[in-house]
């Protein structure tokens, strides 16, 4: 992973999901050559996809995906490990200068080449994600979190108390002031570029993820507003665009079983 410079990756923990192998006539020649392409597996999942047929050739690839298999996971709540590869990319691989994180419930329909040029040099952004497709402020997303019993109700409201008595407030879209279009993002996919404030950025999200929930759409506005408030001479250029970009860029599919892991308790 050390030699990686442009990376797509993705992870399946707990046999959550299928394999869906990026749609290789779409991955232009220079990316299937120059991109690494990097699926984290567990064991759980890397038995059940090999009863399937999914076995990696002799160097240890399922198609374009190149099969990392994680041991000692570390949290017991699958969700959560899967932050890890998610956030830190810029950790697993220190030689890459932009990555591309899709969702295992996606499959990739577009060249990663072409995604950072729209997403980033395009906008000269350092790094981007979509906004939710209906909600936008954090105060809807936590009523929607434990009204489909997402996660544990009272660590959400923990986590939804904190944040508030550090100052997050409701989203307004007539307030030309707020620096975001949306305070509650589509975390499926992510394209990042390895500065040093985007790289900032991630820690401090997974951060949140850590010592709080796995729901990182709660935890996102507040990072990314108290990153701009403890930088004020650092700027940090996040473009985050519309959902159906997204949709245009990767497949939606539902998982593999919905609720497999039942929200955890306090």
């Amino acid at each position: 992973m050390a030699y990686c410079q442009v990376v797509v990756s993705s992870c399946i923990f707990g046999s959550s999901d299928f394999l869906r192998r990026p749609t290789s006539k779409l991955i232009s020649t220079y990316s299937k050559k120059h991109v690494c392409f990097m699926m984290f597996l567990d064991e759980v999942t890397k038995r059940k996809l090999f009863l399937e047929g999914h076995v990696p050739d002799d160097e240890g690839y399922i198609g374009l995906w190149k099969i990392i298999l994680v041991k000692n996971l570390p949290y017991p709540d699958m969700r959560k490990s899967g932050k890890v590869p998610k956030f830190l990319s810029h950790r697993l691989f220190p030689s890459a200068r932009y990555s591309i994180w899709i969702d295992s419930k996606m499959r990739l329909q577009a060249d990663p080449m072409l995604i950072i040029e729209h997403f980033l040099w395009r906008t000269k952004s350092e790094f981007a994600i979509a906004n939710h497709y209906d909600r936008h402020c954090v105060w809807e997303e936590v009523v929607q979190n434990k009204r489909l019993n997402k996660y544990n109700h009272t660590a959400i409201d923990e986590q939804f108390q904190f944040y508030q008595s550090d100052g997050l407030s409701k989203f307004n879209e007539f307030d030309l002031s707020v620096p975001l279009p949306s305070y509650v993002p589509e975390g499926s996919f992510i394209v990042r570029a390895h500065t040093s404030m985007s790289n900032l950025f991630s820690c401090l999200w997974f951060n949140e993820v850590d010592r709080f929930t796995s729901r990182d759409q709660l935890s996102f506005a507040y990072t990314f507003l108290k990153l701009r408030r403890m930088n004020p001479g650092k700027p940090f250029y996040l473009n985050m665009f519309k959902d159906c970009e997204r949709r245009a860029m990767a497949k939606i599919f539902h998982h593999r079983v919905e609720n497999l892991h039942p929200a955890p308790a306090a």
